[in-house]
């Protein structure tokens, strides 16, 4: 069977466009003008832009360039050009849509990183779910993760933005700069988290108890969830126990600690954050 991939292709287009209209908001109206670099290519852009009249989004294009040729040889092609594409789009917006039509917001500091984070999160998950990216750290994290496996990529783009931060103290003259800056960077962070998991992120418990059909039956009537048994031994003690595994959302979490508080006070709790959850009373699969 062949499938029709135009009308994705169509959706993740108006995806791209939408995120980078936020994105371009973001930045041309509250991160800009508040004087901080966020991280990333744009921050950087940011920063040289402060000391050069040249415009942000001419200037995040160009940073790409490099980290995009070193993308091209040292990763995968198809990422390469998506990467390129969505830079490029978004940096035309920014510079010809976004700077010339809606005005600058000139107001606290602390606003301006608060709404220019949202926005910009807003933006790139938007990106993110088109199946894109904007380059900049994105490369550079992958690309340092390829060389030296045992760093993280997140550990990775934290030490370039850090950086990035670091130096924006310098650029702008002041230490608030860098404040801001991490305030922006973690709101962006913690939106884009919020957008492409929402309320789908929950737990996933691992409970060792020997009253499992106690606990299980309560998850069952009080939550409205079901769980998974397990049969167990304890190394050490040699003991029967049972394994019961149960994926809650964040806001049934408490509830859950309580049960099992109640239900067995000796158990061994285990809790994993799960970014998203596919299933019987949680998100659908997609179609």
């Amino acid at each position: 069977m062949i499938r029709d991939t135009s009308g994705l292709c169509v959706i993740a287009f108006i995806l791209l466009l939408c995120g980078s209209i936020f994105y371009g908001i973001g930045i041309a109206v509250f991160i800009e003008p508040a004087h901080i670099a966020p991280g990333g290519a744009a921050g950087a852009a940011l920063m040289i832009s402060h000391l050069c009249p040249i415009p942000v989004g001419a200037l995040t294009l160009l940073l790409n360039v490099p980290l995009l040729l070193l993308s091209w040889v040292f990763l995968e092609r198809r990422f390469t050009w998506m990467t390129a594409f969505a830079s490029a789009v978004c940096s035309v917006l920014l510079d010809f849509l976004i700077t010339p039509i809606f005005p600058v917001y000139e107001g606290d500091r602390l606003l301006g990183s608060l709404c220019g984070g949202l926005l910009v999160g807003i933006g790139m998950a938007f990106i993110f779910q088109a199946g894109m990216s904007t380059g900049g750290t994105d490369i550079l994290g992958y690309l340092i993760q390829k060389k030296w496996p045992h760093i993280s990529i997140g550990r990775a783009l934290l030490f370039v933005d850090s950086v990035i931060l670091a130096a924006s103290v310098l650029v702008f003259g002041d230490l608030e700069a860098a404040i801001f800056g991490v305030i922006a960077l973690y709101v962006q962070t913690k939106v884009i988290d919020a957008v492409l998991y929402g309320v789908n992120a929950g737990s996933l418990v691992t409970i060792i108890t020997k009253n499992a059909g106690g606990i299980s039956g309560r998850i069952i009537k009080e939550l409205d969830r079901t769980a998974t048994l397990l049969p167990g031994r304890g190394a050490f003690s040699g003991a029967e126990l049972e394994v019961l595994m149960c994926t809650v959302r964040k806001t049934e979490f408490a509830s859950l600690k309580r049960i099992v508080s109640e239900s067995d006070p000796g158990a061994f709790v285990m809790v994993m954050e799960t970014s998203d959850v596919f299933g019987n009373g949680f998100k659908k699969f997609a179609g």
